[in-house]
């Protein structure tokens, strides 16, 4: 249920409702939109319905929501939520793009790429630090070490910062390096990462699981948020279908689809979708097309020499005419990539 406040209600007014509802039992959510202010009651519905809360001043109506998903839902909150850090934005008229290594290697590799893809018109620049990968042989990441350095670049550049956490464990140490943290696609349903994400005051980059259908993902979204946390950022990353030609199916109807159903941002991630460099371009450009609201790219200095995943990130030069074609794309969108270009 949502409880819909006159936008002139008090702050007083808001509190008695918070309370009264949680006196029933609910667990609230205070959502302040442009266009009103709502509180998400997550609890026995009937419970409201025999409560005398539509008599509460400064309650306008309640709403029940049958979806699912309750928080993440644009009936909660009607206008684009848009999410900051530093100079990065997502959401609204602010296309945002994440590039950087796979893998965090080595200082100076890092703070290269930072720099680079800086220039090129990135606002956030993204390092794996703690890698799952499918084979227990392959490279695994720097771990605290590779934290440090992305902590370095990013003071150093002035770019928001993101890393994929795996556990309880890595989320509690990368929350004092990074601004953002990203769930990936092995742990979508690991609900309780989702939870102790959920706890954190930082966004939350969160890709579609392998196989997972809309309504998983959201619900995944929607675990984050119930416990607080609303600074969710969806990105679309590609399915497991039986096409072998490219790494996965990169669904972009999914976009759209998330875009009518949830105020939340939606980003793609090509480079993963389709694990080749040569691919990333067409697709980016096919994302903005859609209505996403940003992108996260692989970027490399030397993609042949990379530890992880060389084979489908852009070398500097590649980024850079991408963020040049994608610029005019987006400007016939009503969109803004690089504010210092436009």
């Amino acid at each position: 249920m949502v409880v819909v406040m006159d936008l002139r209600a008090s702050e007083k007014e808001i509190k008695n409702v918070k309370k009264r509802l949680e006196e029933l039992g609910f667990k609230t959510h205070l959502i302040k939109g442009v266009e009103r202010i709502v509180i998400g009651a997550i609890g026995d519905r009937t419970q409201i319905e025999s409560s005398g809360i539509e008599t509460l001043p400064g309650v306008e109506k309640i709403v029940p929501i049958m979806k699912p998903f309750k928080l993440v839902s644009r009936e909660v909150k009607a206008e684009d939520t848009t999410i900051r850090v530093k100079e990065f934005a997502v959401g609204g008229s602010e296309f945002g793009v994440i590039a950087g290594p796979c893998a965090v290697e080595s200082r100076k590799q890092l703070l290269e790429t930072a720099w680079l893809v800086k220039k090129a018109g990135a606002k956030a620049i993204r390092g794996g630090t703690y890698k799952p990968r499918t084979s227990p042989y392959s490279f695994q990441g720097m771990e605290e070490d590779g934290l440090a350095l992305l902590a370095e670049a990013g003071n150093e550049t002035g770019l928001a910062t993101v890393t994929e956490v795996i556990d309880e464990k890595s989320l509690a140490l990368a929350v004092e390096y990074v601004d953002m943290v990203q769930i990936g696609a092995r742990n979508m349903q690991n609900f309780h990462l989702l939870k102790a994400v959920g706890r954190i005051n930082k966004p939350v980059v969160l890709k579609r699981g392998l196989s997972a259908t809309i309504e998983e993902w959201m619900m995944a979204a929607e675990y984050i948020m119930s416990e607080g946390n609303y600074s969710v950022i969806f990105c679309e990353r590609g399915i497991r279908t039986f096409e072998t030609y490219t790494r996965n199916t990169l669904d972009l109807s999914a976009v759209p689809v998330i875009k009518q159903l949830s105020h939340l941002p939606v980003i793609v991630d090509p480079s993963h979708a389709t694990g080749s460099w040569r691919l990333v371009g067409p697709m980016a450009k096919g994302a903005l097309a859609v209505g996403a609201d940003g992108l996260l790219i692989e970027v490399h200095p030397e993609p042949s020499k990379a530890l992880c995943d060389g084979p489908q990130s852009l070398t500097p030069d590649n980024f850079s005419n991408l963020m040049n074609e994608l610029d005019s794309v987006a400007r016939a969108l009503g969109k803004i990539i690089n504010k210092e270009r436009s």
